[in-house]
């Protein structure tokens, strides 16, 4: 990997407006107001180039998400790198055949959400990196690597925009093998606030 390469570098217009416009619910880090219900076109636009920047080491020549909220930064990384994107289907999984499934615990949810993706657009030798909104636990991602790896891609990297660093799921998809990159990283929820990741001398 490029020694110039920062790919957890805190992204300082994101970390700012978490910080000043983040809610918390519980443990939850609310921002759906801009990133993944309410979506600013200009900003979510300016986040995933910087993401497409970082990952456009890999060299992916496909862009591998799931629906619903990591289409938005997934379809703009994508573009900047100008490759297709795939999304498994999460709600509606009848998927043309041959297809390859799985079915992940959703712990804030109380519920296990089934994901399947056909083989007619993920093919071997294929050169994939993951997107996503959000990267907590690392369920959703670790499903779609080994998913794309059973269609028989190489999976080169996995980006998402927000990192909640206190739910290890960096650890776990670094465990199979695949380098993570974030824009912004939270902590730890600290009296009633998040406590972000700042640049380094800032």
């Amino acid at each position: 990997m490029s020694p110039h390469l920062d790919l957890t570098a805190p992204y300082a217009p994101l970390v700012r407006r978490i910080e000043s416009e983040g809610s918390i619910d519980g443990q939850m880090l609310v921002i759906d107001h801009f990133l993944n219900h309410r979506i600013e076109p200009g900003f979510i636009f300016e986040l995933a180039h910087e993401l497409a920047r970082r990952l456009s080491f890999f060299q992916p020549n496909v862009i591998l998400t799931a629906e619903a909220s990591g289409i938005a930064p997934a379809l703009i990384v994508a573009q900047a790198l100008s490759v297709p994107m795939v999304y498994a289907k999460k709600y509606s999984t009848d998927v043309e055949a041959p297809s390859i499934c799985r079915t992940i615990p959703s712990p804030t949810k109380g519920v296990e959400t089934r994901l399947a993706i056909s083989t007619r657009y993920i093919h071997p030798g294929q050169r994939v990196v993951i997107v996503d909104d959000f990267l907590a636990n690392g369920r959703t991602a670790a499903a779609l690597i080994e998913m794309a790896r059973e269609a028989g891609a190489d999976v080169r990297g996995a980006g998402f925009v927000v990192e909640k660093r206190f739910k290890q799921g960096r650890e776990h998809i670094e465990a199979l093998h695949v380098p993570v990159s974030t824009l912004a990283q939270v902590e730890r929820v600290e009296d009633g606030r998040v406590v972000m990741t700042q640049a380094r001398g800032a």
